[in-house]
């Protein structure tokens, strides 16, 4: 039996944890075969949760639960930085899979058993993305995976699509994976690294998908294998700097020049766009804090050596990285969509990402 380490991110996990526990207390994987590690990092509110925690998910470690380990954090390291301390733990001892669980998510009793077997079915899969379902409108898709705008923005397939409505293969790739809930082996973090600590939050996912996919492996989506989670996109709109901070430097790490050239266009018509959507949203602010990041010299350094690192190492042309790739943003949400999204840049950036698409032969 394949051992997982469940490393859960908690930041502030007091409205969710006694549902997380419930939902893997539930799960039909065996429990000798699984640790929940819970990385705890500080709310600048709220503090350390691990009172908590000790209080009420310790006692059920080993008994109705998996054996539970709390590492406690004494800053707030981000998403990707505290969910490296969980991807230590699991190297250093011995784990086949690490699964990734956010703060407001919650397995079902099959999740485990489904990734691990199609993940056992191929040793080209690298990351296995479970089908997340909203909670408490389980009815309703979260993310059958991630898509991936050619300006960098990345969102939720079918959101809040009816799930009775979706046919999915039971094993689909994806452009890229939710963060909220995937598998990878071990053995892959150990020799091509975790979560890259430098994004901090949003679109390290993006990142972690890219790199896997660019060096030949595949990034799915496992149809049996079903989280909800309690999303709210208004809990993440406040965070606006990273998610324009972060997508740049996705563009930058992975795409050839030449590709950069003739998307630049479309990028710069875009920044107007988002501009005039951050004066009306209220975060310009935020806009102009980006805007600042890359006038520093340290901060291009940092991402052109990455952007080194991944040329060297990526066996995948960009013809083939960016062909699931998409010109449209299509996200059910009322803050998003609206009229010059739909009717004018939707159309306008479909039609110019096929050409540039005609043109992508490196």
């Amino acid at each position: 039996m394949k051992k997982i380490a469940i490393v859960y991110l908690s930041f502030h996990c007091e409205p969710y944890i006694d549902g997380v526990v419930a939902a893997i207390e539930n799960s039909a994987y065996p429990k000798d075969a699984l640790e929940l590690i819970i990385v705890d990092n500080p709310h600048p509110v709220h503090g350390a949760s691990v009172p908590y925690l000790e209080e009420r998910v310790m006692p059920k470690s080993g008994v109705t639960l998996p054996r539970v380990t709390i590492l406690a954090q004494t800053e707030n390291l981000g998403f990707a930085g505290g969910n490296n301390v969980g991807v230590r733990y699991a190297i250093e001892h011995n784990f086949d899979y690490i699964f990734f669980l956010n703060n407001d998510a919650y397995p079902t009793k099959n999740t485990f058993d489904a990734l691990v077997a199609a993940c056992e079915s191929d040793s080209k899969i690298a990351i296995a993305q479970s089908l997340l379902l909203l909670y408490p409108d389980q009815h309703l898709i979260n993310s059958s995976g991630n898509m991936i705008h050619f300006c960098g923005f990345g969102y939720c397939r079918d959101y809040r699509a009816p799930r009775a409505e979706k046919k999915f293969d039971a094993i689909e790739d994806v452009p890229y994976a939710s963060g909220a809930a995937f598998m990878i082996p071990t053995i892959l973090c150990k020799e091509f690294g975790g979560w890259d600590n430098d994004f901090f939050l949003y679109h390290e996912d993006m990142e972690w998908s890219l790199r896997m996919k660019s060096i030949g492996y595949r990034v799915v989506m496992v149809r049996d294998s079903v989280v909800h989670h309690a999303y709210e996109f208004a809990r993440s709109i406040t965070k606006f700097y990273w998610m324009e901070r972060n997508r740049f430097g996705v563009l930058l790490m992975y795409l050839k020049i030449p590709t950069l050239i003739l998307i630049a266009p479309a990028i710069f018509a875009y920044e107007l766009g988002t501009y005039a959507f951050a004066i009306k949203g209220g975060w310009v602010s935020e806009k102009h804090k980006f805007y600042k990041y890359w006038t520093t010299r340290a901060h291009w350094d940092m991402w052109l050596a990455k952007r080194a690192k991944i040329q060297q190492r990526r066996s995948m042309s960009d013809r083939t990285l960016t062909q699931d790739w998409v010109g449209y943003i299509k996200f059910q949400e009322a803050r998003v969509e609206n009229p010059v999204l739909r009717y004018l840049a939707n159309p306008l950036m479909s039609i110019y990402w096929k050409l540039v698409r005609t043109i992508i032969f490196w």
